[in-house]
């Protein structure tokens, strides 16, 4: 879907507030509340916005440690397999395959270190993994949602 300027201005809005009003909105794109309504409707048809959430402190849950967890598969693993296998555990909050030598790296949230063990212990048992290796975040520096620029390739 093309996404003209009025769009990503919406998305942005959305994005810095999404509890704001289409009116509020309106006021800061130019454009009327049921207009607004309208795009928003549309975008959300359309998959462009595929939904609206809180975002929470995972501290504020008990979740306080989080590590990096590069995954190192045995032979043709697909990444289906994987992202079957490593959905099993909720700790795991987001996993993707990377370049380099490592097949997949996974982003997992634990309660405290022995948690991430007990977790990496759990992930390194999956018969198709040969081994795991991480890092443990210290503090995190930048937790931002992606930029409105960096969604649109450079002309």
């Amino acid at each position: 879907m093309q996404l003209d300027a009025l769009d990503k201005a919406i998305i942005g809005a959305l994005v810095a507030d999404a509890r704001a009003t289409y009116a509020e909105i309106g006021a800061q794109v130019g454009l009327s509340a049921p207009a607004v309504k309208r795009r928003v409707d549309r975008l959300l048809a359309t998959g462009a916005i595929t939904g609206f959430t809180a975002r929470v402190d995972p501290a504020a849950l008990g979740w306080t440690t989080e590590a990096y967890v590069e995954l190192y598969c045995r032979g043709k693993t697909t990444p289906r397999e994987i992202a079957a296998a490593v959905s099993r555990h909720p700790e795991v909050v987001s996993a993707c395959t990377i370049t380099g030598e490592a097949d997949a790296l996974l982003h997992i949230r634990a309660t405290d270190m022995r948690h991430v063990e007990q977790v990496i212990e759990r992930i390194a048992a999956e018969p198709f993994v040969v081994r795991t290796k991480s890092v443990i975040v210290l503090s995190r520096l930048i937790d931002a949602p992606t930029p409105l620029d960096a969604a649109s390739p450079p002309a």
